[in-house]
Formats: C-alpha cells, sequence, structure tokens
C-alpha cells in the first residue's frame, strides 16, 4: 500500500504531460522518425538517437524526452518490414523473426505475418509498460541479486536455444554455434588484449567483427543472391495472399503465447547488455518447445513470428529498469538514451527514482503510448508495403544491394567493412547451401563476447572463495537463481534435442553426392584446428582459455560428423546440398554468377567511391540482368541514388570512398 501511495500522484502527473497536445505531437514525431530509421537494417536506435540529440538540447523536457521515447520504442516494431519481406534481420532483436516470417512472405502470406507481428509487438510494448510501472518500485534489489553467476547462466540459457535450433543434425547445430563463437572472438582479447586468429598489418580485423555485418552476410546476402538467382518475385505465385486481419486474429487465438513471451522479455530485458541480443531466440525457443505440432516451424508457421515480436518490444520496457534506476544502459540505444538525458537536465539513477518520479512515469507510458502509435501505422501500411513481395525481385536486388552495403559500411566507416561483409555472406551461402544453422551460428557470434567475459570474471571470483573455503566457493556459484536457470536450460536442451528433429529452421534441405558437404566440412574443421593452436601461442590466460576450449569442442563435433559421413550413404541428411535438386539445382541462373554481380559493386566502390560505383553498377545490372530499356534504367537509378544522398544527408552519414577520392577531392556526395 505503501508503493501504491508513492506511485499515484507520481502517475497522475506523468498522465498529465504526457497527455498535452505538445507532447502528444513530438511524441508522433519520435515516431514516424523511428519507423522510417527501422525499416533499414543496421540503422536502428543508435543511429536514429544520434540524429535527434542535437535537437534535444534546449528543448523542453518533457518535450525532449516524449521525442527519443517515441523513436526508441517503435524500431523493434518497424525493423520487422526488413525480417518478413526480405528475410534480412532489420536488428539483433528481429533475427528470430526472419525464420519463420520470411518463409510466410514467399507464400504470399506478408501482409499476414506483418499484421501479427505488429499487433504482437504492440501487445508486448504495452505489457512491457504496464508491468514496468508496478516493478520500476521494487526492481532494485531485484537487478541487484544478478551477479556475474547469474549473467553466465543467462548466457548460457540463451546459447542452449541452439539445441532447438539445431535442425535434423544436432551436432552441426552445435559446431555452427561454436563457429559462431570463434568468429566473436577474432581480434583482441577484452581481457588482455592478445591478438586472436587476427594480425595488426591488417587494423581492421583487430577490432572484431560487427553484429551489423555479421548478421547482414549470414542472412541478407544469401537470400538475396538465392531470391536473385530464380528471377521471379519473393511470394512465389506473386500473390499478396491474406491481409492484416488474419495477422490479428491469429495472434488473438495465440494470446497466452503473446502473453507469455511478454513476460520473457520483460524479465531478460531487465538485466543490462542482454536483452536485444537473446531475447528473441528465447522466445523462439520457447515458443517451438511448447507448441504441439512443430512441423511447420522453419517453414512458415505465424506463432513463430509472433512470440519473437511479442518479446522484443516488451523487452524496451525491461531494459529501461536498469537504464532509469542504476544509470546503467541495457542496450547501445540505451546508452545514447542517457546522454540524451543529461542534456535535458536529468541524470539517470537512483536520484531519478527519488526526485523524479513523475518524470520516470512520464518515460514509461510515453513508451506505451508510442508503441500504440508505432504498431498502428505500420498496421496500415502492413498491406501496401507487403506488395513489394509481389515485384520482380531482380528490380529489386540492385537496391537491397545498395542499402546493405551502405548500412554495413555504417559500422566502421571503413571499406573494410564492405570486403567483411562479402567474406561472411560467402559463409552465409555455403552454411545455408549445406544445411548448416544460420541462427545457431548467429547466437554464438553474438553472445561469444558475453559468454566470455561472465565465465572468466565468474571463474576468477569463485577460485578466490574457494580458497577461502569450499562451501563460500559452492556459495557464491549455486545461488537461487543460478539453480532455477539451471533447471530450465537443461529442460530446453533436453526438449530442444528432443524435437529439433521435427523443426528445420533452414527448410527441408535435399541431399546430394557426399564431396561438396565434404570438402566444407573439412574448410570448417580446419579452421576450428587452426584457432585452437593459434590460441595455445597466446601467453594471456584470459585470452586462450575460451577459444581453446570451444574450438576444441567444436572439432571433436566434426570429427563425429566426419565419421558418420564415412559410414553413411549419400542419402543421409549429413549430405544436405541445396544444389543438388529443388528450386535452387533448377534456377536459372548460378550461385557464382550471381553472386559476382554483389562483387563488382564492392569493387567499383573500392575504385571510384561508392555513389560513382552505384551510378555504373545500377546501368549494368538493369540493363544486361534486367532488360530494361535506358529510360527506365535512368529514372529508377537517379531514384534509388537520389534517395540514399537524402537518407545519408539527413542521418549525417558518409559513403564508403575508393581510390578515385584519395586522388582527386571531389564534391559531397562524390567525395
Amino acid at each position: 500500500m505503501d508503493l501504491l501511495a508513492t506511485a499515484l500522484p507520481a502517475l497522475n502527473e506523468a498522465f498529465a504531460l504526457i497527455l498535452q497536445p505538445q507532447q502528444i505531437m513530438f511524441l508522433l514525431a519520435g515516431v514516424l522518425l523511428g519507423l522510417s530509421v527501422g525499416v533499414f537494417p543496421g540503422l536502428g536506435g543508435i543511429a536514429g538517437l544520434s540524429l535527434v540529440l542535437p535537437f534535444v538540447f534546449g528543448m523542453d523536457s518533457v518535450s525532449g524526452l516524449a521525442l527519443m521515447v517515441g523513436l526508441v520504442a517503435v524500431i523493434p516494431t518497424s525493423d520487422t518490414f526488413a525480417s518478413v519481406l526480405m528475410g534480412i534481420p532489420g536488428s539483433s532483436a528481429s533475427q528470430a523473426t526472419v525464420l519463420d516470417g520470411f518463409p510466410m512472405a514467399k507464400k504470399g502470406q506478408a501482409a499476414r505475418a506483418l499484421s501479427a507481428a505488429f499487433i504482437s509487438s504492440l501487445f508486448g510494448g504495452l505489457l512491457g509498460a504496464s508491468v514496468l510501472t508496478f516493478f520500476i518500485l521494487i526492481a532494485r534489489p531485484i537487478v541487484l541479486a544478478f551477479g556475474l553467476p547469474e549473467m553466465l547462466m543467462i548466457t548460457v540459457l540463451g546459447l542452449s536455444m541452439v539445441a532447438i535450433l539445431a535442425g535434423r543434425l544436432p551436432l552441426k547445430g552445435v559446431a555452427a554455434a561454436g563457429l559462431g563463437l570463434m568468429v566473436g572472438t577474432i581480434g583482441e582479447g577484452d581481457a588482455g588484449g592478445s591478438l586472436r586468429m587476427a594480425t595488426y598489418d591488417v587494423p581492421y580485423i583487430t577490432d572484431g567483427l560487427k553484429l551489423v555485418i555479421v548478421g547482414l552476410g549470414i542472412f541478407a546476402v544469401p537470400e538475396i543472391i538465392s531470391l536473385l538467382r530464380q528471377d521471379r518475385a519473393i511470394a512465389k505465385d506473386a500473390q499478396l495472399g491474406a491481409g492484416w486481419y488474419d495477422g490479428i486474429r491469429d495472434w488473438a487465438r495465440n494470446i497466452f503465447l503473446s502473453i507469455r513471451c511478454s513476460i520473457i522479455g520483460v524479465l531478460v530485458g531487465v538485466i543490462p547488455g542482454l536483452g536485444g541480443s537473446v531475447v528473441d531466440w528465447i522466445a523462439y525457443g520457447h515458443t517451438v518447445q511448447t507448441a504441439k505440432d512443430k512441423s511447420q516451424f522453419g517453414k512458415g508457421d505465424v506463432r513463430g513470428v509472433i512470440g519473437p515480436e511479442s518479446s522484443n518490444n516488451a523487452k524496451e520496457g525491461g531494459g529501461l529498469v536498469p537504464t532509469l534506476i542504476f544509470g546503467i544502459p541495457g542496450s547501445g540505444s540505451m546508452a545514447v538514451f542517457i546522454g540524451g538525458m543529461a542534456l535535458l537536465g536529468y541524470d539517470a539513477g537512483p536520484q531519478l527514482i527519488t526526485n523524479n518520479l513523475d518524470i520516470t512515469y512520464t518515460i514509461v507510458w510515453s513508451l506505451a503510448l508510442a508503441n500504440v502509435f508505432g504498431a498502428g501505422l505500420c498496421i496500415l501500411l502492413s498491406g501496401g508495403i507487403a506488395r513489394l513481395t509481389t515485384i520482380r525481385f531482380t528490380l529489386l536486388a540492385p537496391f537491397l544491394f545498395m542499402m546493405i552495403s551502405f548500412a554495413a559500411f555504417q559500422s566502421g566507416q571503413s571499406l573494410g567493412d564492405l570486403v567483411a561483409l562479402f567474406c561472411v555472406g560467402v559463409l552465409g551461402i555455403l552454411m545455408r547451401r549445406f544445411d548448416w544453422s544460420r541462427p545457431a551460428f548467429l547466437i554464438g557470434f553474438v553472445l561469444s563476447t558475453q559468454a566470455e567475459n561472465y565465465s572468466f570474471q565468474a571463474y576468477q571470483i569463485a577460485s578466490s572463495r574457494f580458497r577461502k573455503g569450499t562451501f563460500e566457493g559452492l556459495e557464491y556459484i549455486f545461488t537461487p537463481i543460478v539453480l532455477v536457470l539451471l533447471v530450465i536450460t537443461a529442460l530446453s536442451i533436453y526438449y530442444g534435442i528432443k524435437q529439433a528433429k521435427q523443426i528445420m529452421p533452414e527448410g527441408d534441405v535435399p541431399t546430394g553426392a557426399k564431396r561438396a558437404p565434404l570438402v566444407f566440412l573439412i574448410a570448417v574443421s580446419a579452421y576450428f584446428l587452426v584457432s585452437f593452436f593459434q590460441a595455445t601461442t597466446i601467453s594471456m590466460v584470459t585470452d586462450k582459455l575460451f577459444p581453446m576450449t570451444i574450438s576444441f569442442v567444436a572439432v571433436v563435433c566434426c570429427l563425429l560428423l566426419l565419421i558418420r559421413m564415412i559410414r553413411s550413404p549419400e542419402t543421409d541428411a549429413v549430405f544436405a546440398d541445396r544444389e543438388a535438386e529443388g528450386e535452387d539445382a533448377d534456377a536459372p541462373h548460378g550461385l557464382w554468377a550471381t553472386l559476382g554481380w554483389f562483387a563488382l559493386l564492392l569493387v567499383l566502390s573500392a575504385l571510384l567511391g561508392f555513389i560513382l560505383a552505384l551510378a555504373i553498377f545500377f546501368a549494368l545490372f538493369l540493363r544486361l540482368r534486367a532488360g530494361l530499356e535506358w529510360s527506365r534504367i535512368a529514372l529508377l537509378s537517379g531514384a534509388g541514388i537520389a534517395f540514399l544522398c537524402f537518407l545519408a544527408g539527413t542521418l549525417n552519414r558518409d559513403f564508403p570512398p575508393g581510390l578515385l577520392q584519395s586522388v582527386v577531392e571531389l564534391p559531397w556526395p562524390l567525395g
């Protein structure tokens, strides 16, 4: 009762503040800006908030907060467009949506998938804000209860989702996750600064690979190349299919799933640094494990959209708990949000809850209202935007190549970003071809840094406690929260392995001749072996232990797969190969010839700079590949380049330079 008496006046004041016409106007402006930024893969909340920070300075405090909250609230909603329509994860929070959302678009059910996603996002955002309203007063002891052992177990729980996404061969799933973990360790070690699978002669690689590049390379490039080879629309029958009303009915039929996944989103979002990267995988795993009929997951099951989308918006509410209560950013966008609050005269932390509880609740309920505005706009737009799936993909592909290259370049502002995107794209193509779980790889990559840091720090502290006494060491490790998470993780792995054969996140892949899958397995095994022996040469124990352990386990998995290959016929699932038969094998255009178009864009960019390269690329592609007349080529090319220049100018972003720019000084956007 005391807590309620404390909160009621602040809630009333917050309602009075956010319902003023001026604040609603700024909230709507933030929502519209967030929707505009969120539809482009790789930009996300950090880019959007960075854009508005210069305008926030000097604004009325509540108006500035409304603008920022409106923007950050709807990005997990609008990033669904890319995930469903193109198979490109709009952000780290929408990776799992790709698994069933994109297959639905291929079936001509894009509008249904989008509307189900948006109504789930709306519900998750509202539930997150509702829970946060009462949770914010009691959250302090809960958040403080999560130490290193608990954070490590949450990371392990996220990695346990590999079991449900492993497909027909759990060993392949584990090896794919191991590959993601090892790719995540490339560069300088966080603890000791030792170089792992990198050299100072190539400065780019010492910083490791960025999530934007890996996400685009693993998912976007393979899907764009695959669709481009077919020379047809994304939807196979070029029909829009079921509309937004059907998606809302799907959500209503699965409302209890949406409630459970929203609660998961809030709880995981409370933990700083983990929410955005793991919550959608946990929600997807829960969705699959609790479903009676699992046969359609990975092939276009609407429940595979509803679960992750409910959780990733609810996560935003949870992420505000450590941000507002402790001043600890729950994600990169929350770090920028804290900076924006400082510009408005508020310091995130305990003093905000103590002295400005009304402002705290203004932020919370602005988040709820922004979700209503954002989801409503997206549902209204979903039918029209879904029509993109009925357009011949050859006309869309050059613009997608343009967008993913531009997005990848923003991660490091280096030509190395484009080279890395191409290399990871080739890996993604091969993993897709031979049925190595790309979701498992991405889970491993996303969680590699947390897994390494938390495990070593927990080990160091536990060792010091054990030296004082065995009981004290065990008491530190096996806390009640750790034990609960341990049981959940064990059950997740058990049921995941048991049910994985019914779920094929990469679809039904045919089997073929032994040679190609064997060569790829040998190449992956060689990478693990080189990683292991390179790690043994590192002097710092802090930097060698994790890659040695992961690469050793992965080599054992690869060895077991190799034994199975030797002993099994060509029809065994271990010899999965999309080029054996089916739509990939029958595609009118070759795999590597199609990839050559993307390589051409990158080579031209390295020589002439991005804008000049785009002009030449568009002309060649649309003429030779799409067969358009020159008037349409000029119109489409001009529109695409003008739009990109407008976007870059608005967001204050640069384009990849080439050798030409180092010799000749050219005006923007050519220079």
